[in-house]
């Protein structure tokens, strides 16, 4: 007679592994699933997406019609918001920083073009250093100024320095500075009513929070996390946006790490730092 297979509750029938795992190696204990597995970049690619991205982040940011008359009413909200909260201290902060010509002329040049130097330079530094963790890390940069431009459409804000009765100083017209997009004959060039999120707030901390958590010396994470709150400090003396702007920075990162999050099963740190490593992750070694 043929032998009986009988199956008992304490022999379940066994079922596929999960994408991303085999019988053998399955995943990670509170490891979310991914949709995507970390590749090694490629400088091309990768140079060429930054250079579009930015070219699109900028028509669409200077696409957004300026609605002046709904921008300032916007900040007269946010102005009389934070007097109920009891941190309306923006224009004290802008005039006293003001009177102090040699602090406030690098805090305009600062908010003028740091921005953009420390994020590129973080990039590069992932690029080199943590190739596995990159485009995690790119994609929360990506989905936090994206989800930014969503506000900047649908929530146009004045920031302090153009309010008709605010009483601020407009530091980078004052000081005549250089190169600046937010003041002066460069003005025409881009959205004045852009405040709400704050984007320097946003990319900063990203940058503060990416190398902090990825660097190894403690006074590069010192820098690193002092790196937002000087940006933060500089944002209110100039009067270039208000604390709730900065608020509003703070979560689209935070939407922007969640995304990626999603997209590759954990935050951009908790990868391997390189593609190899990703590879064996993925095996179970």
């Amino acid at each position: 007679m043929g032998e009986a297979h009988v199956r008992t509750v304490d022999d379940p029938p066994a079922s596929p592994p999960p994408p991303g795992a085999t019988a053998e190696h399955p995943p990670r204990p509170g490891r979310m699933t991914r949709l995507r597995v970390p590749r090694a970049p490629r400088l091309w690619f990768e140079i060429l997406l930054i250079a579009l991205s930015y070219w699109t982040y900028s028509v669409i940011r200077n696409a957004v019609p300026e609605q002046e008359a709904q921008a300032l009413r916007n900040a007269d909200g946010i102005w009389r918001v934070e007097h109920t909260l009891g941190i309306a201290v923006e224009h004290t902060v802008n005039h006293a920083v003001n009177a102090v010509t040699w602090l406030i002329v690098p805090m305009n040049y600062y908010y003028a073009t740091l921005h953009f130097v420390a994020t590129i330079g973080v990039l590069v530094w992932l690029y080199r250093w943590h190739p596995g963790r990159y485009a995690a890390a790119r994609l929360a940069l990506f989905a936090t100024t994206g989800v930014a431009l969503v506000g900047y459409y649908f929530y146009p804000l004045a920031p302090p320095r153009l309010m008709s009765d605010g009483g601020f100083v407009d530091t980078l017209v004052q000081h005549n500075t250089w190169g600046s997009m937010a003041s002066g004959n460069l003005a025409s060039m881009s959205n004045q009513y852009a405040a709400m999120p704050s984007i320097h707030i946003g990319w900063s901390l990203w940058c503060g929070l990416t190398v902090a958590l990825l660097a190894r010396p403690p006074w590069v994470k010192t820098v690193a996390l002092l790196y937002p709150f000087f940006t933060l400090l500089v944002i209110i003396s100039t009067a270039n946006h208000f604390w709730l702007d900065a608020c509003g920075g703070a979560l689209c990162l935070l939407f922007g790490f969640a995304v990626a999050c999603l997209w590759y099963g954990t935050l951009p740190h908790h990868l391997a730092r390189d593609a190899a490593g990703q590879e064996r992750e993925l095996a179970g070694v």
